[in-house]
């Protein structure tokens, strides 16, 4: 049952075995002429998927037969062996494969506490240790991309990686101007990759289909394909860098490094060195330090959307490094949504009617105006308000609440789980494209925070940041926010 074994636990089942079955049945029909197999190929792909979903289901047949043989004693450690060989399986191949697919996989890493520990822990490896590129490569990447000598271009750089993610890599340099810098070099071929998988439209829309069975998959399917192949633009991503960096310069617990811009092309971005903690280190702080960091990233996306009209897309632990007192710093701005003046109202009808009125019939018309549901949906009004109302539940009322979690992982569940008492709205409820992105607070937000048990009196944070309540500062936090945000203002009029 998904509300067992948890909505990460589907989501790598029903990749596996749409891989397994779909994909397996193009690679069989591929004429022997089509040329050699590459990494990056749709063919390739196709075949590595069809390979884990056909070993998988292999390993589950012989899995169900050992279990069934085995005293009772012995059946919970068959089954942690099972699921934990196939997390290193998933883990190893999507690792390998980079691209969209890999992204899926780190998706699932970090968002469902009720996975089984090992398994979240053989799947975490995609956060921020995916298998690296050579150095060799890395190096001609950038010369090919800088036009220089990797000697020319920095005083120092080290061959070996910070970090290997889905796209590319980050190794550690020095400008000539002594500057230290990260370097995003992104892996060749990659582009190709995922393109490769996006353009694998049938497996996308019945991983969709599957999951959400009452969905339209091809908004879903088309939002995906622009935002993830904007992604692949480095030169896209250093604009957004800058505007986020624009938007919190000297903020007092932000902060978005500087972009290098003459160390910069469509492949290869440099911003300057960032350190500090990563999230597995943060989990051995202080609830306290915890707390203040959870406090932090909320106020980033939250202030980001309302306020700014931009949302970052990729809320996943491996894009923030810590510093006690709530200061972070957030990494990777390659997939940023961007909204019109407007664009985001009827979300903020929905906010309004589930927390100020708890009026069902206008939440309801706040759904259908926002495309979350049709005018004609066959859903009573308070099944609906009790299935959205646990999305809003933590800023419902004016108290201090801890985000755990199995709170977090409900809020996920309510997406993919068809057999908890929510079938009747799951089946008629849609995402419209331009809001696809910002689903990722309830897929990952919500994950990161309940990971930390950050405790808060979100209610009271949150009005400061809404634009139609701009409520006084709450926490030492939001005053030194609201001095910052003064000291902003009055230097914009003197520049005026």
């Amino acid at each position: 049952m998904v509300a067992r074994k948890g909505w990460a636990a589907a989501l790598i089942g029903t990749i596996v075995t749409a891989a397994g079955g779909y994909l397996a049945v193009q690679a069989a029909g591929r004429r022997r002429d089509d040329g050699p197999l590459t990494s990056s190929s749709r063919a390739a792909r196709t075949v590595q998927l069809a390979r884990i979903g056909s070993s998988a289901g292999a390993g589950l047949a012989v899995h169900k037969a050992r279990r069934a043989l085995a005293p009772e004693s012995r059946r919970e450690a068959l089954d942690a062996e099972f699921q934990l060989k196939t997390a290193e399986q998933v883990a190893e191949v999507l690792g390998g494969m980079k691209g969209a697919l890999m992204k899926l996989g780190q998706m699932a890493s970090f968002l469902d506490q009720g996975l089984p520990e090992p398994v979240r822990d053989a799947l975490a490896q995609l956060q921020a240790d995916a298998p690296p590129m050579s150095s060799e490569l890395a190096r001609r990447t950038v010369e090919a991309e800088l036009g220089r000598p990797v000697a020319e271009l920095f005083a120092s750089w080290d061959d070996r990686p910070l970090a290997a993610a889905s796209i590319g890599q980050v190794h550690r340099a020095v400008a000539h101007d002594g500057r230290e810098v990260a370097v995003k070099v992104q892996y060749p071929g990659v582009g190709e990759a995922i393109k490769a998988d996006l353009d694998n439209a049938g497996l996308l829309i019945q991983v969709i289909g599957m999951l959400f069975p009452g969905m339209d998959p091809g908004p879903i399917v088309a939002e995906l394909r622009a935002r993830l192949t904007e992604e692949l633009d480095y030169t896209r991503e250093a604009a957004d860098q800058r505007r986020f960096r624009d938007a919190y310069v000297d903020h007092p617990y932000f902060h978005v490094p500087a972009v290098v811009d003459e160390l910069c092309s469509a492949r290869v971005l440099t911003s300057e060195l960032a350190t500090g903690a990563r999230f597995a280190e943060l989990a051995g702080w202080s609830q306290e330090e915890r707390d203040l960091a959870g406090e932090t990233i909320y106020r980033f996306v939250f202030r980001s959307l309302w306020r700014h009209l931009m949302f970052n897309g990729d809320p996943h632990p491996g894009n923030y490094l810590f510093r006690p007192g709530g200061h972070v710093t957030f990494l990777d701005f390659g997939l940023v949504k961007h909204f019109a003046p407007g664009e985001l109202d009827p979300l903020a009808d929905m906010l309004l009617a589930s927390v100020f009125t708890k009026d069902r019939a206008a939440l309801r018309s706040g759904a259908v105006r926002a495309g979350f549901l049709g005018p004609e949906a066959a859903v009573d009004d308070d099944a609906l308000y009790e299935y959205l109302s646990h999305f809003y539940e933590f800023v419902a009322e004016d108290e201090e609440l801890t985000i755990t979690p199995n709170w977090s992982a409900e809020a996920v569940r309510r997406y993919f789980d068809q057999s908890g008492g929510f079938a009747e709205v799951q089946r008629v409820l849609n995402v419209p494209g331009n809001y696809v992105i910002v689903q990722r607070i309830n897929l990952g937000l919500l994950g990161v925070l309940g990971a930390l048990g950050a405790t808060r009196n979100w209610r009271r944070i949150a009005s400061e940041l809404w634009p139609w309540v701009d409520g006084p500062p709450s926490t030492p936090m939001g005053e030194a926010e609201a001095a910052w945000l003064a000291r902003r203002a009055a230097a914009g009029r003197a520049g005026s």
